[in-house]
C-alpha cells in the first residue's frame, strides 16, 4: 500500500502515522519529497482500512498495490485449487463437471427420475432447490427438508453427488448432514453473517455472483467464507443485471480467464439463469467450455412446461444429453476432459 500525505504535514503528525502502521506490525518507508512524503507499507495490509486511512486530514491518497484478498489471492497459492465434492474432483486439470437438475425439486420420484437422466446424459452432480429464494412471496418457495431429503434418495438411487441451495443459518446442520454441495445463492452473496457461518462449514460451497456486484466484491465473498476456515469454494458465474432485456441477465464470460488469473479457485458457469432461456443455454454451455470454465450447472427437467419453477430456462433430457455430447468436443480443444 502507497500512502500520500499532504504538504506541509507537520513531523510529529508523520511520526504518529509511522508509528500506527508499525504497531500494526507492517513495515513502514517513506520518502520525502519537496511537496509531499510517501509511504510505502509492505505486510498484510488487509487489516487496513483505506475509508479509516483518508479520514486522516493530513493524508492526501492511499493506493493499494496488491487486492484486499489474501487467501484467495493466486500471488499466495500459486498452484491451481481442486475442490473434491464426494469424489468429484473440480479446478486444476481435471475432467469439466456437468451438474444438471430441476430448479426445484418437486418429489422424490421426479428427483430420482431426473437424477438417472441426469447421469445417463454424462452428467456427474445433481442440482435441485429445496429452500427457494423468489422475487414474490406467492411463487412456490420449496418443499423445504422434504426436497432435501427427495435429493438424497436421488443420491442414492444414482450415485450422483447433490447440490442444493442454503438459505440461512439455522438449515447448516441439516446441510452438513446431506448435502455435498452447499450453494449460496446471488442473493446471499454479500449476507456476510451466512458467509462467516458456512465458513465452518466441512461440506465445500459453490459462490454464486450477485446480481449486480464486481468481482472484487464476489472474490472478498469467497474470503469472507476461507477467513472462517472452509478454503473449498467454488465460484459461479450466473450472470448480471444490466439494462438488456433479450435475455434474463447478462452472462459474463470474461470473469472465466480473470477469475484463473486473480485466485487459485474453481469457476463454474451457469448459462440457465444467465440467459432466462433454454434455446441459449447450449451455445453458452459451449462459450463457457471454450473460456476455460471448470464446470457448467445446468437446469434439466423432463416436462419443462409443467415446472414449478423456471420451466422457460429448462433443458429436457436430451437436449442436456447433446449439450454434453458437444461440450466434449470443445472441451478437446482446449486440452479438457468432459
Amino acid at each position: 500500500m502507497i500512502i500520500s500525505t499532504k504538504r506541509g504535514t507537520p513531523a510529529a503528525e508523520l511520526d504518529k502515522i509511522i508509528h500506527e502502521f508499525e504497531s500494526r506490525g507492517l513495515s513502514v518507508t517513506m520518502i520525502r519529497g519537496t511537496d509531499y512524503n510517501v509511504f510505502g507499507l509492505v505486510g498484510d495490509t488487509t487489516v487496513l482500512d483505506e475509508k479509516r486511512i483518508r479520514a486522516n486530514p493530513y493524508v492526501e491518497s492511499v493506493q493499494r498495490v496488491s487486492e484486499p484478498y489474501k487467501k484467495a489471492n493466486r500471488l499466495f497459492h500459486e498452484a491451481d485449487t481442486v475442490v473434491d465434492v464426494n469424489g468429484i474432483k473440480i479446478g486444476g486439470h481435471e475432467k469439466i463437471a456437468v451438474i444438471g437438475g430441476p430448479c426445484s425439486v418437486e418429489s422424490e420420484e421426479q428427483a430420482i427420475r431426473i437424477a438417472g437422466e441426469v447421469k445417463a446424459a454424462g452428467g456427474c452432480m445433481l442440482r435441485g432447490g429445496a429452500y427457494k429464494p423468489r422475487t414474490s412471496p406467492y411463487s412456490f418457495q420449496g418443499l423445504g427438508t422434504e426436497g432435501v431429503l427427495d435429493m438424497v434418495a436421488a443420491r442414492k438411487a444414482t450415485g450422483l453427488p447433490i447440490v442444493s441451495e442454503l438459505m440461512s443459518e439455522d438449515k447448516i446442520d441439516e446441510f452438513e448432514q446431506y448435502v455435498d454441495l452447499v450453494q449460496i445463492g446471488a442473493r446471499n452473496m454479500q449476507n456476510f453473517q451466512l458467509l462467516k457461518a458456512v465458513g465452518k462449514m466441512k461440506k465445500p460451497i459453490l459462490l454464486k455472483r450477485g446480481l449486480a456486484n464486481t468481482i472484487e466484491e464476489w472474490i472478498m465473498s469467497a474470503e469472507y467464507i476461507m477467513a472462517g476456515g472452509n478454503e473449498n469454494v467454488i465460484f459461479c458465474e450466473r450472470g448480471i443485471r444490466t439494462f438488456e432485456k433479450y435475455t434474463r441477465n447478462t452472462l459474463d464470460l470474461s470473469v472465466v480467464p480473470i477469475i484463473k488469473q486473480k485466485t487459485h479457485l474453481p469457476i463454474i458457469i451457469d448459462p440457465s439463469h444467465a440467459t432466462g432461456d433454454w434455446r441459449y443455454v447450449e451455445s453458452m454451455s459451449l462459450a463457457a467450455i471454450a473460456a476455460g470454465a471448470d464446470g457448467l450447472i445446468i437446469e434439466v427437467h423432463d416436462d419443462p412446461e409443467s415446472a414449478w419453477s423456471d420451466g422457460a430456462q429448462s433443458l429436457k433430457p436430451e437436449k442436456f444429453a447433446a449439450v454434453v455430447e458437444k461440450g466434449r468436443a470443445i472441451a478437446r480443444v482446449v486440452g479438457r476432459d468432459l
